[in-house]
């Protein structure tokens, strides 16, 4: 039964890196294409303005838009973690690590205020996702590879 499960994944993984870079978009959110975009959406600009309630709108928007995009990037992470479902040195599964590990940081930051440290946690962890991906696709051929060879010398 574990080897079929093991198959199972090692057949979804291997259609997975034949499309690697549009399934690897479709994991994770379309967000900005740079670190620039990300940090001009981001960062507080001082602006003259002597009404009140357009700063107090504007910071609104920026907030919320900050918000989603820390919303997102936690589901993605989310996300990426039901892949990993193999057991740590203590038995306990990966993904369930990393789920853990993600609430922590999330709540670590919780109360960060300065929208360029909250930008490059942001920037840092959807960089982070996306290697991590990266490295298990990346295994996951080298896994397919090794089983095909050993199946060929059979």
């Amino acid at each position: 039964m574990k080897v079929g499960k093991c198959r199972n994944l090692a057949k979804f993984l291997n259609r997975m890196t034949r499309k690697n870079i549009e399934l690897q978009r479709r994991f994770l959110h379309e967000g900005p294409d740079t670190v620039e975009e990300l940090l001009e959406r981001h960062i507080v600009k001082k602006e003259k303005s002597n009404d009140d309630e357009e700063d107090e709108i504007s910071t609104r928007r920026r907030l919320t838009s900050t918000r989603r995009e820390a919303l997102s990037l936690y589901r993605d992470i989310l996300r990426a973690t039901r892949f990993f479902m193999w057991p740590d040195s203590r038995g306990v599964l990966w993904c369930d690590v990393l789920r853990e590990n993600a609430r922590k940081e999330f709540e670590d930051a919780r109360f960060e205020k300065d929208p360029e440290i909250i930008s490059r946690l942001i920037i840092g962890g959807r960089d982070a996702v996306q290697s991590a991906i990266d490295k298990l696709v990346e295994k996951q051929k080298e896994q397919v590879e090794k089983e095909r060879r050993d199946r060929d010398r059979r």
